[in-house]
């Protein structure tokens, strides 16, 4: 919502997973801040609590222009570093293929607070009990560790121990954590959906990049499902997300190209009054080209 309308109810911004794409709610949140629409607290899950983890310590213009300049500069490499011994250390080990530490040294490098309490807005951290299949929402404590913890896809990443459990991905548990902001006591939702590659001919290459693209599809699914149901005193607005796409979520080449199209997606949709509207994007919904 716009800033000057902001007093009650409280304004979540709700992040969705989705691998590499998560770089197109970067440009989402360009265009958004740029039109003064801001959030009270951020909730998000998977590659969502990287992005919704730095907006929440950075809620301005000039600190999404910062990240967008991350996302630039990332490679596949840094997120999913697998090589070699990656995979002879998965051969021996049998239980995980990608180590932690790219994710880690991103937050390390660049997120300007250490305790999820020292954000500058309330920021909730959505993960999932792998044992139970139960959401874990974090909303105090490392940031690093949550973030680790909401982005570890199983089988590719290792579980994180936390207090008597084992964290992994938010998204297997809940890809777009609406239910998760309006528990925290958000009535007006902003949701940034990163969408799936719907104009693609055949499935991606390699198995990570293959579970990443079905996640992606369950995200838009249980976003449907999520909203279709949603408490009618409930606001909110669907950010439309970039469609056609192309491109899988474990590629990072198109990083750039998915900022700019999100930032002029985001601006057509705000130019028609999309903030007034509520309703799920056609682009959301089961389709092909």
């Amino acid at each position: 919502m716009p800033s000057s309308e902001r007093s009650s109810p409280t304004t979540a911004f709700v992040f969705a997973g989705g691998g590499s794409f998560g770089a197109i709610q970067v440009g989402m949140m360009h265009a958004l801040a740029a039109h003064g629409v801001v959030a009270d607290m951020v909730v998000g899950s998977s590659v969502g609590a990287l992005n919704g983890a730095y907006y929440a310590g950075a809620p301005t213009l000039d600190g999404v222009k910062e990240l967008a300049r991350i996302w630039r500069g990332l490679r596949r490499q840094d997120v999913f570093p697998v090589s070699v011994r990656t995979l002879i250390g998965f051969l021996w080990r049998r239980d995980f293929l990608i180590s932690h530490d790219g994710v880690r040294k991103l937050i390390d490098d660049h997120l300007p607070y250490r305790n999820l309490q020292d954000a500058k807005l309330p920021v909730h951290i959505v993960t999932t009990n792998i044992v139970t299949g139960g959401s874990v929402v974090l909303s105090e404590g490392p940031a690093a560790e949550a973030i680790v913890a909401s982005t570890a896809i199983p089988g590719a990443f290792a579980p994180v121990p936390y207090r008597g459990m084992y964290l992994s991905d938010g998204a297997i548990s809940s890809n777009t954590p609406i239910r998760v902001a309006i528990e925290k006591g958000a009535r007006r939702l902003i949701i940034l959906p990163t969408g799936f590659a719907c104009a693609g001919e055949a499935p991606p290459k390699g198995a990570v990049a293959n579970v990443l693209h079905a996640l992606t599809l369950l995200i838009s699914r249980q976003m449907i499902d999520d909203l279709e149901y949603i408490d009618p005193s409930i606001a909110y607005r669907v950010v439309p997300p970039l469609c056609p796409l192309v491109g899988s979520p474990y590629d990072f080449s198109r990083t750039g190209e998915h900022i700019a199209r999100a930032i002029e997606n985001t601006e057509r949709w705000i130019a028609g009054g999309g903030l007034e509207q509520h309703g799920i994007p056609g682009g959301m919904r089961p389709h092909d080209h």
